[in-house]
């Protein structure tokens, strides 16, 4: 009987060192990708932008990944070049991203307005959304080829074994930076009198961030001499056909458009959460912060839960259509007219198991429908469209704030000083944010009709033995 060679992957301990690594630098960036959130209207008041322009900033994130179809780019560059020189190149952009952005945050940069033409179309805005917006959106392609670049890094330790669960347990270590960005910032611009203090703290963040993965490129580059004709396989040329042969698969673009509606009801709730808390319960900005980080501690301990529920027991689709209703209920209570705060702090932490549901479910299930050397590109284009929810959405929900939702204005007391501040009413977005759940409900059960039909086996368990 032939014996099976043994890898660095078989090692429990490896692979757990591994996914600690990943999950760590996915920390970092996470960490960035918040910590403006809970200072809106310190930013408002400090650097004088309204909520539109919050709201263009907050959707900058995704402008070049979506008109510039970086993210395409970047699932392309992965297949080819494999996950070690991409997380690096990404890790670069989002170093680059964060400096312009706190130079544009901490006020080198002026406050006159300035003027964008796209053809016909006119954009005036000040000077330091602007610089902060290009900062932040190149900040965007890194972080988010990262988040391609670690999927695929977990996909090729973990298979056979417990891909799910570290999936899972990745996306939950990222929960621990945005969670971190909800009730940090405020205490640091307290300390320091700085507005970009948070912002500073991210690039130290990052550069830690790329250590670790300096650390997970040397163990990858040990298991391709282990296995070199996987580092074959997994480094195959990519070909253009690839891209047709992924957008032919119907199960695909149920799942890409479920996670486009599904992240454009919780990631753009976060960039407004601690806001609507001040504005609804009548809370200061310092407490408000601590309860929207509810939500990814909430997903940090049950998105492994889920995980390790699919690895072992199965049900994805399942698991995904639960999670969409949660999300769906979550935003219409939100929407309705009391002002109870523990009902608010147990609606944030419901919206953290359906935030905890979906993802540990949908990720993997995308490893099951389409094959492994052409995951890299199946991941960025789900990201790609993603990104359009991530960038359109904050865009949208600013609009709407300054348009209807108005109403009036208060004096209040900001760190000793009292100031005139804009008064909202957020019952409209939140109920936008529910119908991307009411959608994601929909496409949730195509998801699952259609592996009935092909048995792409969602259902089935992850592990093999």
């Amino acid at each position: 009987m032939e014996r099976i060679k043994s890898t660095l992957r078989d090692s429990k301990g490896m692979r757990w060192t591994i996914l600690f690594f990943v999950s760590f630098t996915m920390l970092c960036s996470y960490y960035l990708t918040d910590a403006m959130a809970p200072l809106k209207e310190r930013m408002e008041i400090n650097l004088h932008w309204n909520s539109s322009e919050y709201g263009f900033y907050s959707g900058a994130y995704s402008l070049f990944n979506v008109f510039l179809l970086m993210l395409i780019f970047a699932g392309m560059i992965l297949d080819k070049i494999g996950v070690r020189l991409t997380g690096i190149l990404s890790i670069i952009l989002m170093l680059v991203g964060a400096v312009i952005k706190y130079h544009a945050i901490k006020g080198n940069v002026g406050s006159e307005e300035w003027m964008l033409k796209f053809f016909s179309f006119e954009l005036i805005m000040k000077r330091s959304v602007m610089i902060a917006s290009l900062g932040f959106a190149i900040f965007g392609v890194g972080a988010e080829m990262f988040g391609i670049t670690a999927n695929k890094a977990i996909v090729r330790w973990f298979k056979g074994k417990e891909f799910a669960f570290a999936l899972g347990l990745n996306t939950s270590t990222g929960r621990i930076g945005t969670a971190l960005a909800m009730f940090t910032p405020i205490p640091l611009v307290k300390l320091t009198g700085n507005i970009a203090t948070p912002v500073l703290l991210s690039i130290v963040l990052l550069c830690i961030g790329m250590l670790a993965f300096i650390f997970f490129i040397f163990f990858d580059k040990k298991l391709d001499k282990e296995s070199p004709e996987e580092q074959n396989e997994n480094v195959e040329e990519f070909r253009v056909e690839d891209i047709f042969k992924i957008i032919k698969v119907k199960a695909f673009w149920y799942i890409t458009i479920l996670c486009l509606l599904f992240y454009s009801a919780v990631f753009p709730f976060i960039k407004y959460a601690t806001d609507l808390m001040v504005q609804k319960y009548g809370i200061s900005d310092e407490q408000a912060g601590n309860i929207p980080a509810i939500l990814p501690f909430a997903a940090l301990f049950l998105t492994p839960f889920f995980g390790n529920l699919y690895d072992k027991k199965g049900k994805g689709a399942t698991i995904m259509i639960v999670g969409a209703v949660i999300l769906l209920l979550v935003h219409l209570l939100f929407s309705l007219p009391f002002n109870n705060l523990i009902i608010a702090i147990s609606l944030v932490a419901l919206l953290g198991v359906a935030f905890s549901m979906v993802p540990s479910a949908m990720w993997p299930s995308i490893a099951k429908i389409i094959p492994e050397n052409r995951l890299g590109t199946a991941y960025s284009l789900t990201f790609w469209f993603q990104n359009w929810g991530l960038m359109g959405v904050p865009m949208l929900i600013g609009y709407v704030l300054d348009k209807y939702c108005i109403t009036g204005k208060i004096e209040k007391i900001i760190d000793g000083t009292p100031l005139e501040v804009t008064q909202y009413d957020y019952t409209y977005p939140m109920l936008i944010f529910a119908c991307f759940g009411a959608l994601s409900i929909f496409f949730a059960l195509l998801l699952k009709r259609e592996d009935a039909k092909k048995k792409y086996g969602l259902e089935d368990k992850n592990e093999e033995n």
